[in-house]
């Protein structure tokens, strides 16, 4: 593929492989990228870069990344390099995407998007200005597993909604961690409760667009750790077709893993079971007219690997990805407004280090 986008369209590709460079030496790299790149022949993970450049070699050498760059610039710069994945922390997110699509790249960043609801506007716009794609790597919505519970609620299976619930659990029990740095974009609302709105709005909007939005949020409570940083988050919110919802979302104290959705409708009720890792197990319930009937969606391909092979139609066939900045946007500002309902401010506040890259 070469860099002539001009002669050949928006996209700006040429071929129907999608060369992706890397930015950050992050463990989530192997699983949400080069583990399902595996999968998906229209991608291939050619580069990356990182702060300390023999730290970003031994990654690339242990994930098989054949280039290695001396910085996060000299990778955008790279006219072999058609995306980035961007794997930075929360609090840099906006940062280097933005200068990724500056530089003619099309962006696959890890959620959450930005630090907050004004950076994910200013990047939706950046990328209108310059005809890339910015896509929120969230990649629980790609599953086979969401579109079915979508369209049984779609389908009026439990009648229309009236309530939904989102509960997720996953414990960072070291002080250390970066998701414990307020200045790095840290806090269970931002780590996993992010997860917990976007599920609850795509399953709200199953019956139409104007469904997902979420018109305000009536009560939050987020106890801290670190200052400012949330270890839980309990959120009640209303949506603009009547419906109510809870997102519970914890970093602190167990199960190691529980997550689990519940929509509550005229009719019945409706929960599935792991929406965040399907490939691991899933289950559907659905109680109504006086039976229950349970289901499961075959486990694979991956939730990461349906990600990218969206991301991939959308680069090369202009395809429109589920995570774009009308996705993202939104979701964005629900987490400020239960911040702020919570009395914490919202993250972005304070300035993150410039140079930090490590996420989990």
């Amino acid at each position: 593929m070469t860099d002539d986008r001009a002669a050949h369209g928006a996209t700006g590709t040429t071929g129907t492989t999608v060369r992706i460079g890397v930015l950050g030496a992050a463990r989530i790299v192997k699983t949400a990228l080069t583990q399902p790149a595996h999968e998906v022949p229209e991608v291939t993970v050619a580069a990356l870069a990182a702060r300390d450049p023999a730290r970003a070699r031994a990654h690339a050498d242990r994930l098989g990344i054949p280039h290695v760059h001396d910085s996060y610039d000299a990778l955008l710069a790279d006219p072999a390099i058609d995306a980035v994945y961007v794997a930075v922390p929360n609090g840099l997110h906006a940062t280097w995407s933005e200068r990724a699509l500056r530089a003619g790249k099309h962006v696959l960043v890890e959620k959450p998007v930005t630090a907050n609801e004004s950076e994910a506007r200013r990047l939706a716009q950046v990328a209108e200005e310059t005809g890339r794609i910015a896509c929120e790597a969230m990649h629980p919505l790609y599953h086979p597993l969401t579109d079915r519970v979508r369209a049984l609620l779609a389908a009026g299976t439990i009648g229309e909604i009236r309530h939904l619930e989102a509960h997720i659990a996953f414990p960072i029990p070291s002080s250390k961690d970066i998701r414990w740095s307020y200045e790095l974009g840290g806090g269970a609302l931002m780590d996993l409760g992010v997860y917990a709105v976007a599920l609850l709005r795509t399953y709200a909007g199953a019956t139409g667009p104007a469904a997902a939005e979420i018109t305000e949020v009536v009560q939050a409570k987020a106890p801290t750790r670190t200052k400012d940083v949330d270890r839980r988050v309990d959120a009640r919110l209303r949506f603009a077709g009547g419906a109510t919802g809870r997102i519970v979302a914890t970093m602190w104290g167990w199960p190691p893993l529980a997550t689990r959705c519940l929509v509550e409708g005229t009719k019945g009720r409706l929960t599935v079971l792991n929406p965040l890792g399907p490939q691991m197990f899933n289950r559907i319930t659905v109680t109504a007219a006086g039976r229950r009937t349970r289901e499961s969606v075959p486990r694979e391909p991956s939730t990461y690997a349906c990600q990218l092979r969206a991301f991939a139609r959308a680069v090369v066939d202009g395809e429109r990805p589920r995570t774009d900045a009308v996705h993202f946007v939104p979701t964005m500002g629900v987490i400020d407004a239960i911040y702020r309902r919570a009395g914490l401010p919202i993250r972005g506040a304070r300035v993150a280090d410039p140079v930090a890259d490590e996420v989990a």
